[in-house]
């Protein structure tokens, strides 16, 4: 059967930098360690007055087609996964190819177009559309076209503030793919949660706490499923093992978890045993706190062995080295963490060709999924081509002022006019409202 995966990707940050350290640490009158050392983060990458999801979606997306040499006629399908959506019946997707059209020969009026919506695992559900569409064999050989872009604002002095960010990362899935394919074997945890949502609002209602204890139960569920469904989980049989990551520090935590279960009834739990015994069973316990707190116990144990520092050290920790310098991308952050994974072992010179990554997807409210990806053989020439870190060194680092005025143009309950921090160049901007209060794009030579 035709393997189909990801044939290639681009990413797009948004044009502004806020250094958390030096700029919103002061203004918030906190210790930059808390943003650095405990959230993970250094910086935030925000959109200027001209980017929002369209522009930064359909600048990726053209970049993506004119590298892979593809028109308007390959293209047979386009989903967009967001959080951020400003209408609540027109799909982003039909405005990232009414800016496409604008610069490439023909058009996409024979393309499916959606949008889908489930938190920040949505970018992957598409993934999962556009892999089962082809599998089917209804492409009839085209292409699909999947963006995951987002603006993630918060309400100003949200706990959530520092974590803000904003991207897209457009992803063209084929048979034969140059980078991944994907694996038939998924697990998934899945409940009614009230963590993280948006009921008729643009800037979220968390439970900051909540929040953590569902992701780690949903991954937990994930992991416990896909191993159910025929799924791997060796801890030696994966090279890197991209995570959602609001923040680095979020995924620290569900690491240890993930490796524990890994581990369990293996020779590496075996081997460990001498040094921090075998992990505790439910079974063996009357009481569920105190296997509870056993359990707890031994994980923290775990977390400080040399097996699992370097096991973190190789798998987990290469994934962060773009989401700490833009922040949480919501629908882009697992498929952000791939792309630095990838990235750090082509610099590190590791050859992955055949090996295997196991990628885990979360939304709130509540969804994890768990797969796993074999890494091809173009995967080097795919990632080599990623100039998302000259985007992120270019991006204009602007003062605590500055971005009080940012937040206030992007947040629809505002009016706020503000003069561009930045100029467009070879790109799609927002230029404005239509008849119908729709938004309205232009490509800037």
């Amino acid at each position: 059967m035709t393997e189909v995966g990801i044939d290639g990707v681009e990413i797009w940050t948004g044009k502004l930098k806020l250094d958390l350290a030096e700029t919103f640490a002061p203004a918030q009158g906190e210790d930059p360690g808390k943003y650095t050392k405990g959230l993970g983060l250094n910086a935030s990458s925000l959109p200027d007055v001209y980017e929002d999801i369209v522009t930064m979606g359909a600048n990726a997306s053209k970049r993506l087609m004119e590298r892979k040499g593809l028109s308007p006629e390959d293209i047979g399908r386009i989903d967009v996964a967001t959080e951020s959506s400003f209408d609540q019946s027109k799909p982003v997707s039909t405005y990232v190819a009414g800016c496409l059209e604008q610069t490439f020969d023909g058009d996409f009026h024979h393309a499916n177009k959606g949008e889908r919506k489930f938190a920040c695992v949505s970018g992957t559900q598409s993934l999962d559309d556009a892999y089962n569409w082809i599998r089917a064999g209804r492409n009839q050989g085209r292409k699909a076209l999947v963006i995951a872009t987002d603006t993630a604002l918060y309400a100003r002095d949200d706990p959530g503030e520092a974590t803000q960010g904003a991207g897209a990362v457009a992803m063209l899935i084929d048979e034969d793919p140059d980078l991944v394919t994907l694996g038939d074997e998924q697990g998934f945890g899945s409940a009614d949660e009230t963590d993280f949502l948006k009921p008729n609002q643009q800037f979220p209602s968390v439970d900051g706490k909540r929040s953590m204890q569902v992701y780690l139960a949903r991954m937990r569920e994930a992991m416990i499923d896909f191993a159910r469904n025929g799924g791997d989980t060796h801890p030696d049989n994966f090279e890197l093992a991209p995570f959602h990551t609001p923040f680095p520090g979020m995924v620290r935590k569900a690491a240890v978890l993930g490796y524990r279960h890994c581990i369990r009834d293996t020779e590496i739990e075996d081997e460990l045993a001498e040094e921090i015994g075998r992990q505790p069973r439910r079974e063996a316990f009357d009481d569920h706190e105190a296997f509870l707190d056993a359990i707890t116990e031994y994980t923290d144990k775990l977390a400080e062995t040399t097996a699992y520092e370097e096991w973190y050290a190789k798998t987990v920790e290469p994934t962060f080295a773009i989401s700490r310098e833009v922040g949480n991308w919501y629908t882009g952050s697992v498929h952000l963490a791939r792309a630095a994974g990838l990235a750090e072992a082509l610099e590190d010179g590791r050859d992955l060709t055949g090996r295997n990554m196991l990628v885990s997807s979360y939304g709130s409210g509540a969804q994890a999924e768990i797969h796993a990806e074999t890494i091809q053989e173009g995967w080097a020439e795919e990632i080599e081509q990623l100039n998302i870190f000259e985007q992120i060194e270019k991006r204009n680092e602007i003062t605590f002022e500055e971005y009080e005025s940012i937040h206030d143009v992007h947040n629809h309950d505002e009016t706020t006019e503000m003069e561009p921090l930045t100029s467009p160049d070879g790109e799609f901007v927002f230029d404005g409202w239509g008849r119908m209060g729709e938004r309205k794009y232009t490509y800037v030579e």
